[in-house]
C-alpha cells in the first residue's frame, strides 16, 4: 500500500513529527507496536462488532448484538470472591420495560456512570427467564455521536493494559493527522471501481455500516497483490538480463537418455523433459516450477535434466532441505543418473569430513558431475568447476538466500534452475504467484502405482483399527499413526504425538514404537526415520513432519488422527507416505468432528485420489493455507489480501496484468515514484508489534 507523504517520507518518520497534537498517546502507541503513521494506519481491526441496531429493551433479542439508549436507575459493586472477579451491575430501563447490565472487574463503569444518567449500551444480550441482560457491553452518553456504541465498531489487537477504548479513540486522532498526507498511487482509471485509497483507510477502520467494510478492504489488499505483482513481474523482466550457460543437448541425446531409463515415462513426463531441455538450451536461467502429484515421477524428469547438463559439458546440483531427504534422493537418482553414464556424489553434515573433503575435491575439479545434498552444498568450501543446473526440491522449504547462495555458485553466468513440489498448486494460485516462473505440471501416474483405500472412521472405532494394526504388523508391514499436537493442551482437545506413544504402547504391547515431530533435534529425528525405514521400528507416531518426502515402501498404513485439523492438501500429502511399495495400502482419518464442512472436507479425500483436484477444493473451501508462502518466497507479506476470499484472488489476477502494463511502458518505474516507494514499503514493512 502506498502511503505517500507530502514531502513523501512524511509517513515513514515518528509518528509525533507526521502527525501532531498525539501528546500523551505516544507512549501508547509505542506499547501497540506503533512508531509512524503508516504503521498506524496499517493496524487495521481484526474484526468489527456490529452495533447499528438500535432497540427497544422489549425488543432485544437473545444472542445477538445490539444496542438501545437507556436510563441507569441504579448502579452497585458486587466484591468478588474466590475465583470469582468483582461486578459493576447497572440496572437499566427505557419506555419499553427494564434489563440489565454487568461488567466484570471494571471499577472505572461505577465512576463513569450512575443514576439518572442517559446513556447508550451496544453488546451482545443474553436473556434469561424474562429479563434482558448485556454483559461487559461498550457504553457512552447518548444524544453523543460515539466510537463505541451504536454503530460498527472496530477491534483491534491489543497488547497488556491497553483497552479497545483507548486503541478506537487514539486511532481516530491518528487518521484524523494522518490521511490528508495519503497520496493515491493509482490512477482512476487504475482503480476501475475501487475506492480510493484514504475513503478506502477512513472506512476500514471506522466503517458508517458492515456492507461498506468489504469494498475498503477490497482496496487495501489490491494494492497488497499490486505491489506482490509488480516484485514478480520486475523479477522476471530482470531475469531477461541475467546471463546463463547455453546448455544445448542434441534431441538424439535425450531419447538415448530417456532410453536408458529402467521404465517408460508418462506422457506428462515427456513433455516435462521436452520443456525443460528447451529452457537449458537458453541464454537466460531457466526458472521452472514443476509440480507434480504423490508418486508423478518428479525425480525421473529432474534425473534426465541433470544427465542433460552434464552431457553438456556442465555439472548439476541437487539440494534437498533435510539430510534424510537428501539421503533418499541420492538412493533413488544415483542409480538412475548412472544408468545414464553421470556419475553422482553425496554431501551432508553427516557424511564423515574425509569422505567430504574427496567430494568436494571431485566437484573442485569437474570430476563429480552432479552433488547431491541439503545446506551443505551452499557452504564456501562446496565449489563447482561449472556448475550449469541447480534442482532444488520443496523451495518453499527454503529462504531466498540461500536459493541465491546456490545460484552464486555458477560460472560464466546463474545456473539454470529447476524447483520441484509435490504439492499441486490450483491454477488460479499459479497464475497470480507464480507469473515470474515457468510451470510443468505431472498428472499422470506411472503404470504399477496402487491406489490406497481411503475409509473415514470416529474414535469409537479404535479398538477395531488397532488390531487391524497388529495384522499389517504381523504381515510384515509398517504403520504411520499422524496427530496434530506434539503434547497434550489444555486449550485444544486433540491427539498429541507424546500421549499417543504412551497410549499405543499399553494398547500394542510387543510393538516397537518410535516418536517423531518437530521439537526433536533434525539428527535425533533424522536416526529414528531411518531406523523405520529401516524395518526396526513397526509404527512412527508422528507430526505433520512426515508429511513430504519421506519414502518407506513397507509402510502400509497411514491412519491420521483428527483428520478434521488439517487442510485436504496437508491430508493427501500424508496418504501419500503409504501405497509406495507392492502392498495394497491404507488410510485411515479418524474424526469425531460433527460439523458439515468439515465432514464434506473430509468426504473429499476419501472419494479422490487426485491432487489437483483436492487442491481447488481445499482452496474454495479453506482457502489457501500453506500453499503458498509469500515470506518464504521472498515476496512481498499479505497483511490484508486474503487468499480464503475467492474475490481477492480475481483481484491477484487483475493487479498482474495492471503490473504487466506498467513494467512494460516504465520498467524501473521511473516516473511513478509512488508505486515504487509501494514496492519498497512492503517488502521491508512488518505488522505493528510483530517484534521483527
Amino acid at each position: 500500500m502506498q502511503l505517500a507523504g507530502d514531502p513523501p517520507a512524511d509517513l515513514d518518520q515518528p509518528i509525533s513529527q507526521s502527525v501532531k497534537g498525539l501528546g500523551r498517546s505516544l507512549p501508547t502507541l509505542r506499547r501497540l507496536g506503533i512508531d509512524t503513521a503508516r504503521q498506524a494506519l496499517l493496524n487495521l481491526p481484526f474484526r468489527y462488532d456490529d452495533f447499528s441496531e438500535m432497540r427497544s429493551l422489549a425488543e432485544l433479542v437473545d444472542g445477538e448484538k445490539q444496542s438501545a439508549r437507556v436510563r441507569v436507575s441504579s448502579i452497585r459493586t458486587e466484591p468478588g470472591f474466590g475465583r470469582r472477579p468483582q461486578r459493576v451491575i447497572a440496572q437499566i430501563e427505557d419506555a419499553s420495560g427494564s434489563a440489565e447490565a454487568i461488567w466484570f472487574g471494571r471499577q472505572f463503569v461505577e465512576r463513569r456512570i450512575g443514576a439518572g444518567d442517559e446513556i447508550v449500551v451496544s453488546g451482545k444480550v443474553k436473556i434469561t427467564g424474562w429479563r434482558a441482560q448485556f454483559s461487559g457491553p461498550e457504553f457512552s452518553p447518548a444524544g453523543r455521536d460515539s466510537l463505541h456504541t451504536a454503530r460498527v465498531v472496530p477491534v483491534y489487537r491489543l497488547t497488556g493494559g491497553v483497552t479497545q477504548r483507548r486503541a478506537r479513540e487514539i486511532m481516530a486522532r491518528v487518521l484524523a493527522g494522518a490521511l490528508p498526507l495519503v497520496v493515491d498511487p493509482l490512477r482512476p482509471g487504475e482503480r476501475a471501481g475501487l475506492l480510493p485509497l484514504a475513503d478506502a483507510l477512513q472506512i476500514a477502520h471506522f466503517p458508517t455500516e458492515p456492507a461498506a467494510v468489504a469494498d475498503a478492504l477490497d482496496r487495501l489488499a489490491f494494492d497488497e497483490l499490486l505491489a506482490l505483482q509488480l516484485s514478480l513481474v520486475r523479477s522476471r523482466v530482470a531475469r531477461e538480463q541475467f546471463r546463463a550457460p547455453a546448455l544445448v543437448v542434441d534431441a538424439d541425446v535425450v531419447s538415448e537418455l530417456v532410453g536408458r531409463l529402467p521404465f517408460r515415462l508418462t506422457d506428462d513426463q515427456a513433455q516435462a523433459i521436452s520443456e525443460v531441455v528447451a529452457d537449458l538450451s537458453q541464454p537466460m536461467p531457466m526458472r521452472r516450477l514443476l509440480q507434480g502429484d504423490v508418486g508423478s515421477g518428479k525425480t525421473a524428469v529432474a534425473a534426465v535434466a541433470l544427465a542433460a547438463a552434464v552431457r553438456a559439458g556442465w555439472q548439476g546440483a541437487f539440494m534437498a532441505p533435510t539430510d534424510l531427504l537428501a539421503r533418499q534422493h541420492f538412493a533413488s537418482l544415483e542409480p538412475l543418473l548412472r544408468q545414464m553414464g553421470v556419475d553422482a556424489a553425496l554431501i551432508t553434515a553427516s557424511v564423515p569430513a574425509r569422505e567430504r573433503r574427496g567430494v568436494e575435491a571431485a566437484a573442485r575439479g569437474g570430476e563429480s558431475a552432479v552433488l547431491i545434498g541439503t545446506h551443505a552444498l551452499l557452504s564456501e568450501s562446496v565449489e563447482f568447476a561449472r556448475l550449469g543446473l541447480a534442482v532444488i526440491d520443496e523451495q518453499h522449504r527454503f529462504g531466498v538466500a540461500q536459493r541465491a547462495a546456490l545460484q552464486a555458485k555458477g560460472h560464466g553466468g546463474e545456473p539454470h534452475q529447476l524447483a520441484l513440489t509435490a504439492t499441486p498448486i490450483p491454477r488460479t494460485l499459479a497464475l497470480a504467484f507464480y507469473s515470474d516462473m515457468s510451470i510443468s505440471t505431472l498428472r499422470q501416474l506411472p503404470p504399477g502405482r496402487q491406489p490406497t483405500r481411503t475409509e473415514i472412521r470416529d474414535r469409537s472405532a479404535m479398538p477395531k483399527i488397532e488390531s487391524f494394526l497388529r495384522s499389517e504388523v504381523n504381515a510384515g508391514r509398517q504403520v504411520f499413526v499422524v496427530v496434530p499436537l506434539i503434547a497434550e493442551s489444555a486449550s485444544l482437545e486433540a491427539a498429541s504425538a507424546e500421549a499417543e506413544v504412551e497410549r499405543l504402547t499399553t494398547a500394542l504391547p510387543g510393538l516397537r514404537i518410535g516418536l517423531l515431530h518437530g521439537q526433536i533435534a533434525p539428527d535425533i529425528r533424522d536416526r529414528a526415520m531411518a531406523r523405520f525405514a529401516a524395518r526396526e521400528l513397526d509404527i512412527v507416531v508422528a507430526t505433520t513432519v512426515v508429511e513430504v518426502g519421506i519414502d518407506i515402501p513397507n509402510a502400509s498404513v497411514m491412519l491420521i488422527e483428527d483428520a478434521e485439523r488439517f487442510g485436504l492438501a496437508q491430508l493427501h500429502q500424508l496418504r501419500g507416505r503409504v501405497g509406495r511399495g507392492e502392498h495394497r495400502s491404507y488410510c485411515i482419518l479418524l474424526s469425531d468432528a460433527g460439523d458439515p464442512l468439515a465432514r464434506r472436507r473430509l468426504d473429499t479425500i476419501a472419494e479422490s485420489s487426485d491432487g489437483f483436484a483436492i487442491a481447488e477444493a481445499d482452496l474454495s473451501m479453506r482457502g489457501a493455507g500453506n500453499l503458498l508462502g509469500t515470506r518464504q518466497a521472498g515476496l512481498p507479506p499479505l497483511r490484508v489480501a486474503s487468499l480464503f476470499e475467492p474475490r481477492h484472488l480475481a483481484l491477484a489476477e487483475r493487479a498482474r496484468d495492471l503490473a504487466t502494463v506498467l513494467v512494460r511502458e516504465d520498467p524501473t518505474l521511473a516516473d511513478r515514484p509512488d508505486l515504487r516507494r509501494e514496492l519498497d514499503a512492503l517488502a521491508v514493512a512488518e505488522e505493528p508489534g510483530s517484534g521483527r
